[in-house]
């Protein structure tokens, strides 16, 4: 085969080769026809014209992510914070991002961070980690109204971390440590207090649980009492009712005799045991006598009931 052929096939390939242009996905490419812009080419395969198309951007569509450095800040009451973020960006129009701006990621990176000094500017050191949210919200809203002619969309912005100077840092130590400590202070003296409280309460309920005790004893002992009163009154009742029952029956004032016999016969002999000095009636003989008296008694008091 001639060289001359060999030559040609070798620029034949070469030319289809600049022709045919694959594009991944998430991407988008830039094509300039005789150095003007001709087209935006998405993912697949395309076609170029050899020596007129020219690509001159490739853009990723992908979210991006952006460090901003770090840089020093001045609050509101005069005090220089070191502080560094990042961000999260998108490319919606791959045109504007290529002719928009000369470089957009040096572009956001200087526009984050005069908003975020602006914003760091408006508050205070003591409030700057509590409106974080804040600040993400307003440096986002403010870039991303300066970025849509870039075509290039803001999606978010975190702060990552916010470093005060060492003797600021050890002056909010210092308060932080008094916090904590009278905190400390406050719960152990409400801990006593609860302590005294619940032994005063408990020593209250200690007294009224004896007193009440104590009451209760009292009742049972009386009403006790009052009961063995009752039993003996009824009991001493019904003895002396029977007494004057058997006496009206026949033969009851008989029996009646003799136990008044015995039971006066049993004293006299118990007087003679245990006594140093005897006492004899004189009519210590006359029996009938005696229990004559005693029946006399008897019905004395029963005519003075009947009386009644």
């Amino acid at each position: 085969m001639p060289i001359v052929t060999i030559v040609v096939l070798v620029a034949a390939v070469i030319v289809v080769m600049m022709m045919i242009k694959i594009v991944p996905q998430q991407q988008a490419v830039i094509v300039e026809r005789l150095g003007r812009y001709h087209r935006t080419m998405e993912a697949g395969m395309h076609i170029l014209i050899p020596f007129v198309d020219r690509v001159a951007y490739r853009t990723y569509l992908t979210e991006a992510v952006l460090d901003i450095p770090p840089q020093v800040c001045i609050t509101k009451d005069n005090v220089q914070v070191t502080v560094d973020g990042v961000l999260f960006y998108r490319v919606i129009d791959p045109k504007a991002a290529s002719y928009g701006v000369s470089s957009y990621e040096f572009a956001i990176i200087q526009l984050a961070q005069t908003t975020l000094r602006s914003e760091i500017g408006k508050i205070d050191l003591d409030k700057t980690f509590e409106e974080r949210e804040h600040i993400n919200n307003a440096v986002v809203m403010s870039i991303d109204s300066a970025t849509q002619p870039w075509g290039v969309k803001v999606l978010r912005y975190e702060i990552k971390t916010i470093n005060p100077p060492k003797d600021v840092l050890d002056a909010m130590e210092k308060q932080m440590r008094a916090e904590r400590e009278k905190r400390a202070k406050i719960l152990e003296s409400e801990g006593t207090r609860d302590s005294l409280i619940n032994n005063a309460e408990g020593r209250k309920q200690d007294v009224i649980k004896q007193s009440e005790a104590n009451r209760q004893l009292q009742i049972n002992q009386a009403q006790g009492q009052a009961d063995a009163i009752l039993s003996i009154s009824k009991a001493t009742a019904d003895g002396i009712r029977a007494v004057a029952q058997a006496l009206n029956e026949t033969g009851g004032r008989d029996a009646a005799a003799l136990k008044v016999a015995e039971e006066y016969v049993k004293q006299l002999g118990n007087m003679a045991t245990n006594s140093d000095l005897l006492i004899v009636p004189s009519n210590v003989n006359d029996m009938s006598g005696v229990i004559a008296s005693a029946f006399g008694v008897f019905d004395r008091v029963r005519t003075q009931q009947s009386s009644k």
